[in-house]
């Protein structure tokens, strides 16, 4: 089904794979070879450095929504924001439900239509498609660069090269500076076969992603989507497979375009943006992923990862034991919260009934798969009893042509609910399941906590990844697990047309006519960054939380869902920060914070912290220490934070409340990293297994000197009742970034 090599491989007029090493590969040059990726290509293109190793690039355009979009406007207004250099679109599709906070939300929709209009940028108001999809329709081109404030902003399928960063990546390039990263190997994702009969795009996902994401495969590499099975799918298809490359933690992801692609354009009026892009003759790639499409059958990722996946039919034929091996899993990430989590209560009569189905967003209001959905709906429905099903299209043009050919009316028909482009159900804003239980979803994400659920208040839900055609099977099965390949049907989709009027009606295009004069339009919520001061000589950092879990996510460091409508008010957002994992550590933070306070404004820090003298009496005993030229902030060790979402609120959270630091084994993704650094937090790396306690205070001498000179051992010192020596790491910083850190923060950094 999928394969890894554990060497490189030559690529050979796109179709034959010879080995690194294998005689037949004699006659060929790794380095010269490795210029034939597409990625090469693309990322060349749009390098601003002379050096081909260590790229600075500019993108062609920006996207955000209205979860990210308040912060990075303010971000960059406080450091000299005078136009948009390049088309930058504002959606509105994560709160745009307003349904939490009074006006708060919509004041942000209105803000963000005020600096569209002064600072010449596009408006999508709320409703009118969910950021990608619009980004597909309408952004996308080929051998063209997208960078959006989103983690899952991949538009490779359409020949687009496309990273989601955290906000102050967009900030860089609206200030017409550059993103900084090494040359990023790159793997071939060879496709070869045809996928059977009710297997989509989410089955092809899950199954590349479980064989990829532990191992850390494709982590922060180019997936390069190759080989003779890409022509064997329709390219609807191919989006739904290319959205949930994020999920493998790889850094973006291209694919070799064909007439189906240039068609694709076509349809949406805009032939011009079609570029064909395949691989060089001989090209290497680092390591590749083998995909025999013809052998994949219908996937489910079971709680509490995309990456926790099986087949179906292995599900329904062993449900006992996978339950419980989920259940015991999932006892890792619930250790600290009394909840009594089953999943095997699921079973009965040796089937597995859910409660919910959702079809919805980037990855599941596609044409083809609510069309596909449909078809397995149509003549059942979905019954009176707790199952219930609800699907999203993906924009109101997809709506619309629903509507058109009597798709809609299947849906209603069977029981479905129908909603417009939103995409709540990815992040835990809409269709919360009830307490204890299962949702089926072909959307991205099935994080603890991430389809709204609340543990701290006793609630805990699941969340299991599947196609739209599989989901479908089992609302028509009225909520008995079912394989889509178990039903019989006949597909009949009928051809898409692309209405563009109902966007040259309602979204605002200001690009290349900005208003300076414009007034933007504030709400009490919006409310502008705190300061933040410049690194000290020397750091004491004080242990705020320690998280054992094997990999910690973005929704765990700062909870989606409700709390999205408060991330225009960064104090506000920050009370939440790890409010589902670690409950007391606002507590502890706002603490140290009161200190580190009193040491700026030269007052007695003792009298706010009586432990902090004891602390620096023992210091004092092993070397020269200067406590009012030493920085106080929080750090959390995490064995390996950063999974999921590019959102920078998971790192300036902690920032706004003091935080200098984290402490980790490794960081699960690039882009959490990177909103560390930008946030002014340091990043560290231990290689030993120190074991760090809540209440630790960790002594860092030297530290703005070792950022200075690059250094990345640096030498810290652990305080209990003795002082333990330990060495820690900053990695690779590029001058930027050793920059921003030791200025506090990007938006100092910026400040003129």
């Amino acid at each position: 089904m999928v394969n890894l090599r554990d060497n490189g491989v030559f690529l050979i007029d796109g179709e034959k794979i010879v080995d690194e090493g294998a005689p037949e590969a004699a006659g060929f040059t790794r380095d010269t070879a490795k210029t034939g990726t597409m990625a090469f290509s693309i990322l060349q293109a749009h390098n601003k450095s002379d050096d081909k190793t260590n790229l600075n690039i500019r993108f062609d355009k920006l996207t955000s929504h209205d979860i990210t979009f308040v912060g990075i406007l303010q971000t960059a207004r406080a450091s000299g924001l005078e136009r948009f250099p390049v088309p930058y679109v504002l959606t509105n599709c994560h709160n745009s439900l307003c349904a939490v906070g009074g006006t708060i939300n919509e004041d942000d929709h209105m803000f963000g239509l005020s600096c569209a209009k002064k600072y010449g940028g596009v408006y999508v108001p709320p409703h009118q498609a969910v950021i990608h999809q619009f980004a597909r329709e309408m952004l996308a081109e080929g051998g063209a660069m997208i960078l959006g404030s989103d983690s899952h902003t991949r538009y490779g399928a359409l020949g687009t090269m496309a990273i989601g960063e955290g906000g102050p990546e967009i900030v860089k390039q609206l200030l017409e500076q550059t993103y900084d990263i090494p040359m990023p190997e790159v793997v071939a994702v060879y496709l070869k076969g045809a996928p059977i009969p009710g297997v989509g795009p989410q089955d092809v996902a899950l199954a590349i992603i479980g064989a990829v994401f532990e191992n850390g495969y494709v982590n922060n590499k180019v997936m390069e989507f190759v080989g003779p099975g890409v022509e064997n799918l329709s390219v609807d298809f191919r989006i739904g497979v290319d959205v949930m490359t994020t999920e493998t933690t790889c850094l973006s992801s291209i694919w070799r375009t064909d007439s189906a692609v240039r068609d694709f354009y076509e349809i949406h009026k805009r032939p011009d943006a079609y570029r064909e892009l395949k691989p060089a003759d001989v090209t290497y790639y680092d390591g590749i992923v083998e995909v025999d499409l013809s052998k994949i059958k219908p996937m489910i990722a079971m709680p509490f990862h995309p990456s926790n996946v099986f087949t179906i039919d292995e599900v329904n034929e062993n449900p006992g034991d996978i339950l419980r091996e989920v259940e015991k899993k999932a006892s890792v990430s619930l250790e600290n919260n009394d909840i009594d989590f089953k999943l095997t209560d699921k079973i009965h009569d040796g089937h597995i009934m859910v409660e919910q189905g959702v079809i919805a967003g980037c990855a599941g209001g596609g044409y083809e798969n609510l069309s596909d959905a449909a078809d397995i709906l149509r003549g059942h429905n979905i019954g009176s009893d707790a199952f219930s099903l609800s699907v999203y299209p993906a924009s109101q043009p997809i709506l619309m042509e629903l509507v058109k050919n009597g798709t809609i009316a299947e849906f209603i028909a069977a029981g479905a609910t129908v909603r417009t482009a939103f995409c709540g159900p990815c992040f835990g804003a809409g269709d919360v399941p009830a307490n204890r239980g299962l949702s089926i979803r072909h959307s991205t994400r099935n994080f603890p906590n991430r389809e709204g659920s609340k543990v701290t208040n006793g609630q805990i839900a699941s969340v299991a990844l599947m196609d739209a055609r599989s989901i479908a099977a089992t609302a028509a099965n009225k909520g008995v697990l079912t394989a889509a390949t178990d039903i019989d049907v006949k597909y009949t989709r009928a051809a898409y047309h692309f209405d563009k009027s109902i966007y040259d009606a309602r979204v605002y295009n200001g690009i290349g006519k900005a208003m300076p004069e414009t007034p933007i339009q504030f709400g009490p919520n919006i409310v502008d960054w705190p300061e933040m001061i410049s690194l000290t000589d020397n750091i004491l950092l004080k242990m705020a939380s320690v998280i054992h879990d094997p990999v910690t996510t973005t929704d765990e460091l700062i909870p989606s869902g409700e709390t999205s409508s408060y991330r225009s008010n960064p104090l506000g957002l920050a009370e939440f920060t790890l409010s589902r994992k670690d409950p007391a550590y606002v507590g502890r933070a706002k603490e140290a914070h009161l200190v580190e306070k009193a040491r700026q404004n030269g007052e007695d820090m003792y009298n706010v912290d009586d432990k902090l003298k004891d602390v620096y009496a023992k210091l004092e005993q092993k070397m020269s220490v200067n406590p009012r030229e030493t920085g106080l902030g929080t750090v959390i060790y995490a064995v390996k934070p950063g999974d999921g979402s590019a959102r920078e609120q998971a790192a300036s959270c902690q920032r706004v409340l003091g935080g200098l630091a984290n402490i980790a084994k490794s960081y699960a993704t690039k882009r959490y990293r990177s909103n560390l650094i930008n946030w002014g937090m340091l990043p560290f790396v231990i290689d030993d297994g120190f074991d760090f306690e809540v209440g630790d205070y960790i002594y860092v001498p030297g530290i703005r000197e070792a950022v200075l000179e690059s250094r990345d051992d640096i030498t810290a010192y652990v305080v209990r009742d003795d002082i333990s020596e330990i060495t820690l790491h900053l990695g690779a910083l590029t001058d930027r970034e050793r920059e921003i850190i030791l200025k506090g923060c990007l938006i100092n950094y910026n400040r003129k």
